[in-house]
């Protein structure tokens, strides 16, 4: 097995070193009694997530970039009929257009385009993401706070942070810690396509800070009356700032400006 000195910083690789913690994160990524159907790996490295995983799934792909590892785990899993082992970036990967579910150990520099990949996929129904934990709390509003990809998706997505993994827990030690980051499709979206489309305006309008603050952006499209009973139905003081708004506020604000 690859020796994690032989790890590279040009691909940010840091592996799950922690038994325990594979078990536990694996669990996550497959909470339900039967087999996941059809699950993408992202950064195999050299297992430590597949072979738990593996146990979950009725079918396993695990992508790996670093050629000097895809050897190791097709040596690993040789034996193992469920796991393929695909040479290669997930990111140019096409999406299946079954029903599937991504984890993996993310290399911290390429998580954004890790999850923007997953929230393009259609057929997508859930991801669970070891990342930098920073990243992991701010998509969750763990801080207080709210960002525009947590927002503006909420009615079609659900993000959680179901947990911490201490640094640790990796080789090499990378700098800090890293979250368990959980992106889980609704069964029903809060919203149907043509609610989806004026929910992504008005976020995006709140979001652009022009006038300085939310409640004077949403005023450039909106009356100030209507602004301002929005804001009471959605229990808001006018000089709220945008990441303060929760997604279930965002959703009063919209229910009012829309009608």
């Amino acid at each position: 097995m690859a020796r994690p000195s032989a790890t590279s910083r040009a691909l940010s690789q840091n592996f799950l070193a922690d038994r325990a913690t594979a078990e536990r994160f694996a669990r996550l990524a497959a909470p339900r009694a039967r087999p996941v159907p059809l699950l993408l790996e992202v950064g195999a490295g050299t297992g430590a997530l597949t072979a738990p995983l593996a146990r979950r799934c009725r079918a396993l792909h695990a992508y790996e970039i670093d050629p000097r590892l895809v050897s190791v785990l097709r040596g690993r899993f040789s034996g193992t009929p469920q796991v393929r082992v695909v040479g290669g970036d997930f990111l140019a990967a096409h999406p299946p257009r079954t029903p599937f579910s991504v984890a993996g150990n993310v290399p911290f520099s390429r998580t954004a385009a890790v999850v923007d990949w997953c929230l393009r996929a259609p057929a997508l129904t859930d991801a669970t993401l070891l990342t930098q934990l920073e990243y992991a709390r701010k998509r969750t509003g763990d801080y207080g706070s709210w960002t525009l990809l947590t927002v503006r998706t909420w009615p079609r997505y659900e993000w959680r942070l179901l947990g911490r993994v201490g640094r640790r827990s990796f080789r090499p030690v990378p700098r800090v810690d890293a979250g368990v980051l959980r992106i889980e499709r609704r069964d029903t979206p809060l919203l149907d396509a043509a609610g989806y489309r004026s929910w992504r305006r008005l976020v995006e309008l709140g979001f652009s800070g022009a006038g300085g603050s939310l409640h004077a952006s949403l005023r450039r499209a909106h009356p100030r009356r209507r602004v301002d009973a929005a804001f009471r139905a959605a229990r808001l003081d006018p000089g709220v700032l945008v990441g303060e708004v929760a997604p279930e506020q965002w959703l009063r604000l919209h229910e009012e400006l829309t009608r």
